[in-house]
């Protein structure tokens, strides 16, 4: 990953960062559902991340993730402890978040850690951040926030919990010691929006990657073959999505749109599906009369979703609120041809390596025509594109 300041840190963290050199750092990540095996963008994010450092001695990551009980394991070298959450609805990631930094702020104390970093991911627990940035301060450490996208503006969220988003997001960009952007449009917003006279937020920008190297699976491979076979696809014959099953990533305009194409391909959706949003759209858009429309389930075989990925012949993206998503990195580092939803985030990250559409009724229907009919060399150029924008 590059790192590029964008604003001049202030002279603490330049100093603490100096401490950190002489001793083992320890990095404690808070947001996440856990790893292993969680979809999404988190998730992805802190798989990779201990998976890319666990043979590097200098760094100890500490792991959250929400689980039925309490406990420990370790995971990639990291130590993860499960913090049993009770179901108490849209307030659980408040209450996972909270938990975690207690027991983090207690292990840190206990264990005697020296300048320990926060690292917390989404901004949920606004009312409650700047009793742990001075609590963990006490303790020598520093707190880092992930200010993800924009989760206020998420369709599954209600009025009321939506405005709790909104001010729990300019608490955590005020009570924080430094703010990771994992996307130059959300930086850019965090300034414009939260900027004062006499406070600005301190941020950095680092560069989200994935891999490009091709799968180790060979096309006749037996694990690929009896996937295919038991979905009902056939290599370059679908097109493909991948993500979380919510509202705001569009799968009803997708599918919707795809229908109405004409297209001879199937359309390939691997997620976790929910029942209530699956009922939903199967009401609104009679998917499931459409022997195209594939809910495939979920592949967490690594070597195998690439492999998918790569045989796709297209890939479609929707997700319309947030910074940089795993999904879509993935997608141009394997697929040749990726169609996307056009807000600023996606175009940020594919540039011209892809083609884009909109939520107006036709457009990514004749977008879908459009890639079918092209040239595949034409599909094969844009392939190359994409992977070199994700290798740079």
């Amino acid at each position: 990953m590059t790192e590029c300041v964008t604003q001049d840190s202030a002279s603490e963290i330049e100093e603490f960062q100096k401490q950190c050199c002489t001793t083992v750092q320890h990095v404690f990540i808070v947001g996440s559902k856990g790893i292993p095996g969680k979809y999404g963008g988190y998730e992805t994010f802190v798989d990779r991340l201990t998976g890319c450092h666990e043979s590097n001695q200098s760094i100890k990551y500490h792991v959250a993730c929400k689980a039925s009980e309490n406990g420990e394991f370790e995971y990639h070298a990291a130590h993860c402890f499960e913090v049993k959450v009770p179901d108490i609805g849209p307030a659980q990631a408040i209450w996972y978040d909270v938990a975690a930094l207690n027991y983090a702020c207690r292990y840190i104390e206990k264990n005697g850690i020296e300048h320990p970093i926060v690292y917390v991911l989404a901004c949920r627990i606004g009312p409650f951040c700047s009793h742990f940035q001075k609590r963990i301060h006490a303790l020598g450490g520093m707190l880092f926030v992930n200010p993800d996208g924009h989760e206020w503006a998420r369709a599954k969220w209600s009025a009321p919990v939506r405005h709790y988003w909104k001010t729990s997001e300019a608490a955590m960009a005020r009570h924080c010691d430094l703010l990771v952007c994992d996307s130059r449009g959300i930086e850019k917003y965090i300034h414009e929006e939260y900027d004062s006279d006499s406070y600005a937020p301190k941020t950095t920008f680092i560069a989200y990657g994935a891999d490009v190297s091709s799968s180790f699976l060979a096309d006749d491979n037996p694990k690929l073959l009896s996937w295919y076979a038991d979905k009902g696809l056939t290599p370059k014959g679908y097109y493909l999505v991948v993500g979380r099953f919510v509202p705001e990533n569009n799968y009803e305009t997708m599918i919707r749109e795809f229908m109405a194409s004409g297209s001879e391909r199937d359309f390939a959706l691997i997620t976790n599906v929910s029942e209530g949003f699956l009922a939903e759209l199967k009401t609104r858009t009679g998917f499931d009369h459409d022997s195209r429309i594939k809910f495939v389930g979920t592949v967490y075989d690594r070597d195998l979703l690439a492999k998918i990925r790569e045989n796709a012949y297209g890939y479609l993206h929707g997700h319309e609120v947030g910074g940089t998503n795993p999904s879509l990195l993935e997608a141009l580092g394997t697929t040749d041809l990726n169609l996307l939803l056009d807000v600023d985030f996606n175009r940020e990250v594919a540039k011209n390596t892809a083609l884009y559409w909109t939520k107006e009724p036709g457009n990514l229907a004749a977008l879908i025509k459009r890639a079918d009919a092209m040239d595949m060399g034409e599909v094969a150029s844009l392939g190359r594109q994409a992977k070199a924008r994700i290798a740079e």
